[in-house]
């Protein structure tokens, strides 16, 4: 089932999620409406909590739209080792039409549980160490944006103001 996507600024987007202890169908479920979520947005990641579920579970595909689809469903993901430096310009399904670099590690080693309850251990370099760390934000309740700096934060909120004037039908 596709799922609502939650927007800046929901306050939603903001909370912490709670760690997944038993993995039941409901949760196998969850995974599964966050991966068509996320197929039809169209994104290549996905947080529980940006649809509404403040839960320690995301879903990540990297491959394009010609190949096939690479599913990666993490339950609890921890960055257990993170290093080197990647500037790469970042978009978010909960912070539509807006994009900007923002600085991460180039590579990462993520610890998690799949599906079955099973530890699974991914390194990942590129585009998909990249979504790791900004889906794992997304689990403590900080958005892409929070990495911005100051001027540039201010310039975005300024954009959001905006845009809502322009949609509320103000001058």
């Amino acid at each position: 089932m596709i799922r609502t996507i939650l927007t800046y600024p929901n306050p939603e987007l903001k909370k912490k999620s709670a760690p997944v202890n038993i993995i039941t169908e409901a949760t196998r479920d969850l995974a599964r409406d966050m991966s068509e979520t996320m197929y039809d947005a169209p994104g290549v990641g996905l947080a529980a909590p940006q649809i509404g579920v403040h839960q320690r579970i995301i879903a990540i595909d990297v491959t394009g739209r010609d190949e096939r689809p690479d599913l990666i469903v993490v339950i609890n993901p921890v960055i257990v080792h993170a290093e080197g430096e990647a500037y790469e310009e970042e978009g978010c399904l909960s912070v539509p039409k807006y994009a900007a670099n923002v600085r991460r590690h180039a590579h990462v080693v993520v610890k998690g549980l799949d599906l079955d309850g099973n530890e699974q251990t991914w390194r990942a370099e590129g585009l998909l160490a990249i979504a790791f760390q900004h889906e794992i934000d997304h689990l403590d309740g900080i958005l892409f944006v929070d990495h911005l700096s100051p001027l540039k934060r201010d310039l975005f909120q300024r954009k959001i103001r905006k845009m809502a004037e322009t949609a509320a039908g103000a001058p």
